[in-house]
């Protein structure tokens, strides 16, 4: 596990639209726990997934995160630059036999995948069938300590089952692309939403098969809409807008539990609330409805 001394944090957006309030708070948060440690916070676009991707989306991205003076370190990396290393980490699990190739739906299997063709005797013209690629996981725990949520702990087989690093349309998979890019990136804190909680054991069995090292993580309240469903691109979540960045700034403090400053311009709240942020008052919660943050004086 890394520690505190070289801190590199990270926001990595997918660019299939703007950001929208529930991507703020995010980026937020892990922009102010990377400065409060003098720490360095980069940005990566994960456009790994162009069907779903606007080609307008990152510079949307960029100029959202500079409206809000949340300006990243060094070079955005763009995962579509990295399909070689990605290659080379697949390759390298398939030559341990760590993978195995699978034919089924999608759709139609269960969140904890059964095992089907883990070990199927089916053989018959496999190599003309549409298939994607799976980690063998192991019949052991995986487990880690949430820095909001605290221990964390999975049944590989019974919790999470051979999970997806290549689809079948050839496409990598955001576990197996994520993994790679964090250990080249030094990544050694990850800050993000709890609908990717869910994610980390797989992350942690993948970095493990790598040999790579596993990043401290902390999993934040995910946003909901005034609908209790969470805020997403897909669901045509409104972009945030630069209008009034100081009441965005304190709606997002106000979700992630940390003290909200009056009276200072922007560029002077958002720096004290990097020498006041605070991972301990971030709610212990999983979601957060976006009605219980509104307030008549953060409209202002």
């Amino acid at each position: 596990m890394n520690s505190d001394n070289h801190y590199i944090g990270r926001f990595a957006p997918s660019p299939s639209g703007p950001l929208h309030f529930g991507s703020l708070v995010a980026a937020v948060a892990s922009f102010l726990d990377a400065r409060s440690k003098n720490g360095q916070w980069l940005v990566r676009m994960e456009d790994l997934d162009p069907p779903r991707e606007s080609p307008s989306a990152p510079a949307v991205i960029l100029k959202q995160l500079k409206d809000f003076e949340l300006v990243w370190d060094g070079q955005v990396l763009f995962q579509s630059t990295r399909l070689d290393a990605y290659a080379a980490a697949l390759k390298s699990l398939q030559d341990r036999h760590l993978t195995f190739q699978c034919r089924c739906s999608r759709n139609k299997t269960p969140s904890v995948y059964p095992g089907t063709c883990r070990d199927a005797a089916h053989t018959e013209n496999l190599a003309t069938l549409p298939t994607s690629t799976r980690l063998r996981v192991d019949p052991c725990e995986v487990g880690f300590e949430d820095r909001i949520l605290g221990r964390k702990t999975w049944h590989l087989q019974h919790d999470v089952g051979d999970f997806i690093i290549r689809r079948k349309d050839r496409l990598f998979a955001y576990q197996l692309a994520v993994v790679v890019d964090d250990a080249y990136q030094n990544i050694t804190h990850v800050v993000r939403g709890s609908d990717l909680l869910d994610s980390t054991p797989r992350q942690i069995f993948l970095n493990q098969c790598l040999h790579l090292s596993q990043p401290n993580y902390a999993h934040l309240p995910v946003i909901l809409g005034e609908d209790g469903f969470k805020l997403s691109k897909q669901a045509m979540a409104r972009p945030i807008s630069n209008e009034n960045p100081s009441s965005l700034l304190k709606l997002a403090l106000k979700a992630l539990g940390q003290k909200v400053i009056d009276s200072i311009d922007y560029s002077e709240m958002l720096a004290v609330s990097a020498l006041n942020w605070d991972i301990e008052r971030v709610p212990k919660t999983l979601s957060q409805n976006i009605i219980e943050l509104t307030d008549e004086d953060l409209q202002k």
